[in-house]
């Protein structure tokens, strides 16, 4: 058998596309498409090679991650979204919500153990405060000064420039000067309106996801970029949605990085209480492997980064896609209550010596980063702590979490956020 007898029946059109991909040359969304409609496991091993060989042109052998805490400081939520397991209504014995030195002692103790990232994400309270946000950064950065704050996701910016009363532009601008330092760009799911409608009604609209993360951009403020897949969607939904994030960025150059993010099904509303007709229980692993090799082709010379979700994917699939296409395991995380409420298995906290045999065993350099992708010289930083020799069990779970009557949610215009 030589190599040509392998691939002998691979469609023409896909080793057509893949050679374009090759040569550097833009894959559009019919191309996408045809890539994700791939069925045939030598298609899949030929679209795989392909991406890591395109991977290893732009950002070599060299595998990043960061090390930091996740602070979900309120599961309280106006939204009634499908696919979340973790909000709750303001009026469940489950809601939480963390007071601001709860915020900060969580940053610090982050600090300590060489978190150089602090990543909030939360609910959308009922009567919060609009500028609570802009409150939690100041707050945070007069503690810790040289820590990322890596928060607040389009959906979130609405709301707080909705309840403050003031401009998108005005309240980045606000958020900026309390020294946020990059935007998180999740509540993207799929960026296609009919899908939200079906899947997550109310929630922020398409343009006005496009309006946060382009303002976001021209006010120098970097974001992520994120699609959730694996439910109601189409190969053409996924593509578009690859393309209109390509297109951003082209426009802004601001995305520092694609995450793709498998649907969790099992404690999802939409899935359990039959709400969404047709609903799939996430993606498949061919699936899984398509659209991370797709990411790296289709962005290719724009987004250099393709994370990995290793709190979806878990450690053995993550590592596979290292070698299609990713070159980043995104953060040590600590605390993990979205994805883990979901019914997400693999955990709140992946130390850095758990993430660098995960690089090192499939032949890449591991490197920790920054949050916007600088190399950090592990020599010069404050081993204080280290995450390595920590029981992951002092940073509590979110089980633990919604149960605690100390971080009992209340009504908010008693002055709760003070």
């Amino acid at each position: 058998m030589n190599f040509e007898s392998i691939f002998k029946d691979t469609d023409p059109v896909i080793v057509s596309i893949l050679d374009k991909a090759l040569s550097d040359k833009e894959i559009s969304v019919k191309e996408g498409i045809e890539l994700l409609d791939i069925k045939k496991s030598n298609e899949l091993n030929l679209l795989t090679i392909i991406a890591d060989q395109i991977r290893s042109k732009s950002v070599g052998n060299v595998v990043t991650y960061v090390v930091n805490r996740n602070i979900n400081f309120t599961n309280v939520c106006i939204k009634g979204c499908g696919f979340c397991a973790f909000s709750r209504d303001f009026r469940q014995d489950e809601g939480y919500f963390l007071p601001t030195e709860e915020i900060v002692r969580r940053a610090q103790e982050a600090r300590r153990f060489g978190a150089t990232e602090v990543c909030i994400q939360a609910g959308l309270p009922p009567k919060m405060d609009g500028f609570l946000y802009v409150d939690l950064c100041k707050k945070i950065k007069k503690q810790i000064p040289d820590i990322h704050i890596h928060a607040f996701s389009p959906e979130e910016i609405l709301y707080g420039a909705s309840r403050a009363e003031i401009s998108i532009e005005e309240y980045l601008k606000l958020l900026k000067d309390a020294g946020i330092g990059s935007l998180p760009g999740t509540s993207a799911e799929i960026l296609d309106q009919k899908i939200r409608d079906i899947i997550s009604p109310g929630r922020i609209r398409v343009d006005q996801w496009i309006n946060v993360i382009k303002t976001a951009h021209r006010l120098k403020i970097p974001t992520t970029s994120t699609i959730m897949y694996g439910h109601i969607e189409t190969n053409e939904h996924i593509s578009e949605h690859i393309n209109l994030i390509r297109t951003i960025q082209k426009e802004t150059k601001g995305f520092t990085e694609f995450v793709p993010l498998s649907f969790v099904h099992s404690e999802a509303p939409m899935y359990n209480e039959k709400l969404v007709k047709n609903i799939r229980t996430g993606p498949t692993g061919f699936e899984v492997i398509k659209i991370h090799a797709i990411a790296r082709l289709m962005l290719n010379n724009l987004i250099n980064n393709i994370q990995v979700s290793w709190v979806k994917e878990g450690p053995r699939m993550s590592q596979f896609l290292l070698c299609a296409g990713s070159n980043d395991l995104g953060g040590t995380l600590m605390n993990e209550s979205i994805s883990t409420s979901a019914g997400a298995r693999y955990g709140q906290l992946m130390r850095p010596s758990e993430i660098t045999n995960i690089i090192k065993s499939c032949g890449r350099i591991p490197m920790q980063r920054t949050s916007t992708y600088k190399l950090i010289d592990k020599k010069s930083e404050d081993k204080t702590g280290s995450l390595d020799s920590l029981d992951h069990n002092i940073f509590g779970s979110y089980d633990e979490l919604i149960k605690l009557d100390r971080f009992r949610f209340k009504d908010l215009s008693a002055n709760q956020i003070k």
